[in-house]
């Protein structure tokens, strides 16, 4: 983890990270709000969050690279599209030197919120 781990709001996690990282994150940040603007934003952990009012995702910077870190169903749905990038179990990795993947991201933080407020009490987690 780059950013400070004291930062209190999303803003100034993005503020102390390294400035290779800063326009990934204000990219993020900013498809992340579109798809959830309801949603409560945190630190938890050192990282941000969103909130509605589970988990929806979070993002964090890295020495050379972001990452996404949507609900695990998320990562489910969309694992053929996930193929062709750089992803863990949990997130998707974005090198600082190559674009932002908008649409894909988009797609699945508009899918996790849709899934948080249709399947809240199902055991869906």
């Amino acid at each position: 983890m780059m950013a400070s781990q004291r930062a209190a709001t999303i803003a100034e996690y993005i503020r102390s990270a390294p400035p290779a990282a800063q326009p990934h994150l204000r990219q993020l940040h900013a498809l992340l709000r579109q798809a959830a603007p309801d949603a409560q934003e945190a630190i938890k952990w050192g990282n941000p969050f969103f909130v509605e009012p589970r988990f929806l995702f979070a993002f964090s910077a890295h020495k050379a690279h972001a990452s996404f870190a949507p609900m695990a169903a998320a990562m489910e749905a969309f694992k053929e599209e996930l193929e062709s990038c750089q992803t863990t179990k949990n997130m998707l990795k974005i090198r600082y030197d190559e674009p932002l993947p908008e649409d894909l991201i988009r797609r699945m933080a508009e899918y996790c919120v849709q899934a948080v407020r249709e399947r809240e009490d199902d055991g869906f987690w």
